[in-house]
C-alpha cells in the first residue's frame, strides 16, 4: 500500500500529564514531538501538545480519528495566555461563592476554557455523600463572561490530587500522578498485604485519601514469587536439616528458616523442599526399591534362563568364533569314530559280501593252542 493511502497518526495530550489521544496529521509532514497544535474535540477547539509520533497506519485502523487542524500560531498561544488569566478570575469567584454558602464538602478545582472562549468547564469534587446544587455558579460566571457555555464536571479525589500536584505522601517533591501517571489503576488492600506493608492508614494512603498508586508497582513480582515460595510457619527440608519458615523474601526468591541445629538462616528457593513433598518423595523411593527387590526374588528360573540365553546371543562375534571352531572339530572327531565302528561291524558281519565266512575247521583251528596247530600242519604235509 502506498504511503499516500495511509494516515499519519500522532498522540496529543491537553494537559501536562494528561491522557493521550490519537489524531490524524497526514497533511502536516513536518510535525514533531512537543509541537503545539489546534484540534477540534467534543469540548470545542483545544490547544494540545504532540506527545508521541505513531507513524503511518493503514486506513482501516484510523476509524473515528479526527484530524489535526493546524499547528498553533503565536496568536493562538497569546490567546491561550489571556484565557488562563480569565480562568483564574472565574475560579476565584466560584470558590468565594461556595465558601459564602458554607458548602465545606465542595471543592472547586479548576476552570478550563476552550481555545475559542465559547465553552467553559468548571471542575469540582464533593467529599463523602454530600449533595449540592451548584447552579448558582452560573451567575458567578455570567458576571465575568456572559457568552460562555458553562459545563459543571465532577471529578474524583485522585484527579484532584493530579491537578493540584505537590509533594507526595512518601516525601518526593512531585506526586506520581502529577509526574508520569496518565491513567489510574484499580488498587486494593490485597496488594498491601501481599507485599507485607503495614495496613495503618498513614502507610498505605496518599494525599488524595485513597490507597497509594505505588502499591501496584511491585505487586505482580510479589504475587508471582510468593506462589513459588513456602508460606510462613510451614516446615521445609533444607541442606542442613528440617526447619520452620519464619519470614519470606519474595523479591529475593528466598526465605528465612529456623533450623534447630543451626538457627535462623536464609535459603534460596532451590534449596528448600516442603516437608509434605519431601516425605512423598522418600516414600516413593522406598516403594520403588521394595518393588524392584520383590520382582527380583519372584522372578522364575525360566526367566533367568532366558536372560542367560539373551546374554549369549548378545556376545560379540569374536567370542562366538572359538566356540564354533571347537564344535566343528568335535563333530569331525565324532564322524571319524563312527566310520571306524561301521567298518569293524562290516568285517565281523557274516552276511556281508566283503569276507568269506569261516568254516568249521578254521574255527576249530583258531580255538586250538599253537602247539596242536603246528602238529596238525606237519601231518598234513
Amino acid at each position: 500500500m502506498e504511503e499516500t493511502q495511509k494516515a499519519f497518526v500522532v498522540g496529543i495530550r491537553f494537559s501536562k500529564v494528561g491522557k493521550i489521544y490519537h489524531f490524524d496529521a497526514s497533511h502536516l509532514s513536518d510535525i514533531l514531538v512537543e509541537d503545539r497544535v489546534v484540534v477540534e474535540t467534543s469540548r470545542g477547539w483545544q490547544l494540545g501538545e504532540v506527545a508521541q509520533i505513531i507513524g503511518w497506519v493503514k486506513p482501516d485502523e484510523n476509524e473515528g480519528w479526527k484530524s489535526v487542524s493546524r499547528k498553533a500560531s503565536p496568536a493562538d498561544l497569546m490567546k491561550r495566555k489571556s484565557l488562563e488569566a480569565e480562568e483564574e478570575k472565574i475560579l476565584d469567584s466560584c470558590r468565594r461563592a461556595v465558601f459564602s454558602r458554607n458548602l465545606s464538602g465542595v471543592k472547586i478545582v479548576a476552570a478550563e476554557y476552550s481555545l475559542d472562549g465559547i465553552r467553559l468547564s468548571i471542575l469540582y469534587s464533593i467529599e463523602g455523600d454530600i449533595k449540592a446544587d451548584l447552579r448558582f455558579l452560573k451567575q458567578e460566571v455570567n458576571k465575568i463572561n456572559r457568552q460562555a457555555q458553562l459545563e459543571l464536571r465532577q471529578i474524583g479525589p485522585r484527579d484532584v490530587a493530579k491537578i493540584i500536584a505537590g509533594m507526595g505522601a512518601c516525601g518526593l517533591p512531585m506526586r506520581c500522578c502529577s509526574k508520569f501517571l496518565t491513567d489510574f489503576s484499580s488498587i486494593s488492600i490485597k496488594m498491601a498485604k501481599e507485599q507485607g506493608i503495614s495496613l495503618t492508614p498513614a502507610e498505605i494512603t496518599g494525599m488524595c485519601g485513597r490507597l497509594r498508586c505505588c502499591l501496584i508497582y511491585e505487586y505482580s513480582h510479589y504475587h508471582e514469587n510468593r506462589k513459588l515460595l513456602p508460606k510462613r510457619n510451614k516446615k521445609v527440608m533444607t541442606p542442613v536439616g528440617e526447619g520452620k519458615v519464619v519470614d519470606v523474601l519474595p523479591l529475593k526468591m528466598a526465605a528465612i528458616v529456623d533450623v534447630p541445629e543451626v538457627g535462623r538462616k536464609e535459603f534460596n528457593h532451590a534449596d528448600m523442599i516442603p516437608m509434605a513433598q519431601y516425605l512423598a518423595q522418600q516414600a516413593e523411593k522406598t516403594t520403588s526399591h521394595q518393588k524392584e527387590e520383590a520382582e527380583t526374588q519372584e522372578k522364575p528360573a525360566v526367566d533367568q534362563q532366558k536372560d542367560r540365553e539373551q546374554q549369549n546371543q548378545n556376545m560379540s562375534g569374536e567370542e562366538k568364533q572359538p566356540r564354533q571352531r571347537n564344535n566343528n572339530q568335535q563333530r569331525r572327531g565324532n564322524s571319524r569314530r563312527t566310520g571306524f565302528r561301521k567298518k569293524d561291524s562290516q568285517n565281523n558281519n557274516p552276511g556281508s559280501g566283503g569276507n568269506k565266512p569261516n568254516t568249521g575247521a578254521n574255527q576249530q583251528q583258531r580255538r586250538r593252542p599253537p602247539n596242536q596247530r603246528k602238529d596238525q600242519n606237519d601231518k598234513q604235509s
